[in-house]
């Protein structure tokens, strides 16, 4: 089971090639950055704000593919992720390039993990009805999928509408780059995972074992092996029994959370994290 690190980067912590190159240096598999384009002020409260996330950094987040071009040009093995990244408030023409050229530039270094979204709001401010957000992520997922991999691309929808197209570079990972779907368990994103992407991102990990049957059925029954499922979970504040519950249950990857805030404290929280690299669960260790 690998070990990697997510944390919210602002324009009040550490740069992003600076980071990245602390976390690659001790180690970690991965590296995860999330995305929020903006909080707007009438919807500024998550339903939740989970352990090592502040208000502060909603508001203040870095462009998550911004951040990890510069960190790409700074290491060589790490991983190079999106923890999530909301599609359906992108164009999925324009972020299928982004992607490729990530890739590109990074030897095949890219994850992306995607989300649906909890901010109406937000949503909306894209011209995304919240209701909708599932099947239009679906539409731009499949509609990036035919850019990455076929010459001459193309993809009809309801939301999305490509007309046979060029469009170059494609991502070094084929048919698409690694694809993980963020979101708690349920029939909606399992199926989506099966349909479109190569694993599951839940946020913490808990229940983990419970679950994965059921996952594993909707990848079967989409002619897939389920011995290839990716199982990542997100977010995680680690503990040595909480680990070795989630590498019991089917984890391939835990993406341990590191809080925000002074360089000094992010850093000491990474070499904290490091020690569980020493006791053996990751592979790099």
């Amino acid at each position: 089971m690998e070990l990697g690190i997510t944390a919210f980067l602002t324009d009040r912590t550490m740069g992003p090639a600076e980071w990245a190159r602390e976390v690659e240096e001790r180690g970690f598999h991965s590296l995860f950055l999330p995305e929020h384009t903006h909080l707007p002020v009438e919807a500024d409260v998550p339903p939740s704000l989970v352990a090592g996330v502040r208000l502060e950094d909603y508001r203040r987040g870095l462009d998550p593919y911004t951040a990890l071009a510069a960190a790409a040009a700074v290491t060589t093995r790490l991983k190079l992720g999106t923890g999530v990244s909301l599609v359906a408030q992108h164009d999925p023409i324009v972020l299928a390039k982004q992607i490729a050229t990530l890739d590109h530039i990074s030897a095949g270094r890219f994850v992306l993990g995607i989300g649906f979204g909890w901010n109406r709001v937000e949503a909306a401010d894209h011209g995304v009805m919240f209701d909708e957000r599932r099947a239009v992520a679906r539409e731009n997922m499949l509609c990036m999928q035919a850019l990455w991999s076929e010459d001459k691309a193309e993809f009809h929808g309801s939301y999305v509408d490509l007309p046979p197209s060029w469009a170059w570079p494609k991502p070094i990972q084929q048919p698409r780059v690694l694809t993980l779907v963020g979101g708690g368990p349920s029939p909606a994103t399992f199926a989506a995972i099966a349909e479109y992407a190569d694993g599951w991102m839940p946020i913490g990990g808990a229940g983990l074992a419970k679950c994965l049957p059921e996952l594993r059925s909707e990848f079967l029954a989409k002619g897939r092996d389920p011995a290839e499922l990716q199982v990542v979970p997100f977010g995680t504040i680690p503990s040595p029994g909480k680990l070795e519950h989630l590498a019991g249950a089917g984890a391939t990857e835990v993406v341990l959370r590191v809080p925000s805030g002074d360089t000094s404290d992010m850093l000491r929280c990474l070499d904290e994290y490091r020690s569980y690299m020493e006791a053996g669960w990751s592979v790099d260790a």
